[in-house]
């Protein structure tokens, strides 16, 4: 009898333990310890699990995701203004390395991305996210709303890092290691605005494709439009002519630049694409284009400028006119650009996005609402603070001329008055070759920036993954001088590697070494 009672009690210890991150995890009250804040979520979630979000604005398009740890899932609505709240998530993982991590957001948008979230806590990392202060991918939220506006600039992204920090501490009952962030375009923005404002909020920051100049960046989309014209204009190019004719001139007149023709042009600053080329000689000819054509060409290759021929926004990169052709160049209005201008901009909801001018690029650089412009002369009390930034971008993006991260980092070193090993020495920028807006494409683009599906086909360490190289750099001093890129074939993890590629540092150009090496081996290139 007392065997069997022994017994019973072991069972039960053994299964208390086994639940005791459950418990642990059910039993805390994170709005006890955040100001007015109201608990939407408290729930222990084992690995494999696929979380449903039903409350989920549908324009998110992210219904669900898979879990890849036992996890502790907090969300929490918390007011900003007597106006303004933002939804945050945060899940803490039962294997912790003392790390946190807050992500990014995309777009004007208000969806928490939770791949990221997901990909932060399985790598041991207490993840936050949040809804940058409104749901869904439009701007309406903006609408005559100073604080919706503030919380979308900046606000949402530092309160989340302070609210998550103080709930980290009290779940594990411990101090905090070093803290990371990782975003990708509107999220590459986040993660330079905090840099600016709150240099001690983080120690590491992965920006992919900054929308940095961020009031200039929407101007620049939105002038698009005018430029081609709408899809029912005589003169409108059509995507099969920007993904044949067009996107095949610029490969014949730049691919090989390089010395590898492989439909991958590795420096665009190298090329100037010629449109002149393909004007039609006569009225029979196919494959070619119009005068007036030409010139639509001419006007989306070409920086964009104010009237009196200064800078608003570099020029679009040639390259990445197959995806740009159903965006960017697709005979309508942008909508991003359009729910800035009339919501945040303009505040006038009926404004017609064809009539743009550099008069609404005027407005939206002198108002610069919630102070989102992100073009910083300094990032020295960043620096001070021991923080470092992994930039990356792709060469091939369709939505931010990769001009643009080039033209940053020059600004910030001339302002600086930084030679480029200063530079080396807090913020490094990545070109990627082949990248289209922050995944996908060509290339060997997948860094593991992200919770995309093709990370997972990559070791977490500084050689592939740049989430890993800036903690690396943080905790080890050891600074990464290049980037290994991965392509999978058909970018799909299961059907194996096709092959990697050296993705080197600005002002470094990856570099074809020649004769008869094969330039789909690393080792065939050479940061120079």
């Amino acid at each position: 009898m007392l065997a069997l009672l022994l017994f019973a009690a072991l069972a039960q210890a053994a299964a208390i333990s086994d639940h005791s991150f459950e418990a642990q995890c059910l039993s805390f009250r994170p709005e006890a310890s955040v100001l007015n804040s109201t608990r939407t979520q408290l729930q222990f979630v084992a690995a494999g699990t696929n979380l449903t979000f039903p409350d989920n604005d549908p324009t998110c398009n992210r219904n669900s995701q898979v879990v890849g740890t036992d996890l502790c899932r907090i969300a929490l609505s918390i007011p900003t203004s007597n106006r303004s709240s933002i939804t945050l998530e945060l899940w803490l993982p039962e294997t912790w390395t003392g790390r946190t991590l807050a992500t990014g957001n995309g777009g004007i948008d208000g969806c928490i991305k939770y791949e990221d979230i997901a990909y932060g806590s399985t790598n041991g990392f207490a993840t936050v996210g949040t809804n940058n202060g409104h749901n869904g991918t439009y701007g309406d939220a903006f609408y005559q709303n100073d604080d919706v506006v503030t919380d979308f600039a900046w606000r949402s992204l530092h309160t989340s890092v302070d609210v998550s920090k103080k709930l980290t501490a009290e779940f594990y009952g411990s101090s905090l290691g070093r803290s990371y962030y990782i975003g990708c375009s509107l999220g590459g923005r986040q993660g330079i605005k905090a840099a600016e404002m709150f240099p001690e909020d983080f120690d590491g920051i992965v920006a992919g494709a900054p929308a940095v100049d961020f009031n200039n960046l929407y101007s620049w989309r939105a002038s698009f439009f005018p430029i081609t014209g709408a899809s029912s204009d005589y003169n409108f190019i059509s995507a099969s002519t920007w993904n044949t004719t067009i996107h095949n001139e610029v490969l014949n007149q730049c691919d090989a630049i390089d010395g590898v023709k492989d439909g991958i042009i590795e420096d665009p600053t190298a090329c100037r694409f010629e449109p002149g080329a393909l004007l039609c000689q006569s009225n029979s000819s196919t494959n070619c284009l119009s005068s007036t054509q030409v010139e639509i060409v001419n006007k989306v290759y070409s920086d964009y400028l104010w009237p009196n021929g200064t800078l608003i926004f570099p020029r679009m990169q040639p390259g990445s006119e197959i995806q740009a052709a159903t965006g960017l160049y697709a005979g309508r209005r942008w909508a991003l650009s359009y729910d800035w201008f009339r919501f945040a901009v303009l505040e006038n909801p009926d404004w017609d996005a064809a009539t743009y001018t550099t008069k609404d690029a005027f407005i939206a650089d002198e108002k610069n609402p919630g102070t989102i412009r992100t073009w910083p002369s300094s990032l020295s009390p960043f620096e001070e603070a021991g923080g470092k930034i992994l930039s990356f971008h792709g060469l091939q993006d369709q939505q931010i001329t990769s001009f643009n991260s080039k033209r940053f980092y020059e600004h910030l070193s001339t302002a600086m008055d930084y030679t480029p090993a200063q530079m080396d020495n807090f913020y490094r920028y990545f070109r990627v070759p082949g990248m289209s807006h922050c995944n996908s494409g060509p290339g060997a683009w997948v860094l593991g920036q992200g919770g995309n599906a093709a990370s997972k086909g990559i070791p977490f360490d500084a050689e592939h993954n740049v989430l890993a190289a800036v903690v690396d750099w943080v905790e080890r001093g050891t600074a990464p001088d290049v980037m290994l890129g991965t392509k999978f074939v058909n970018d799909d993890v299961d059907q194996g590697v096709a092959y990697t590629h050296r993705h080197c540092r600005w002002p470094l150009t990856s570099t074809y070494q020649g004769g008869d090496l094969d330039p789909h081996q690393a080792d065939s290139w050479q940061c120079l």
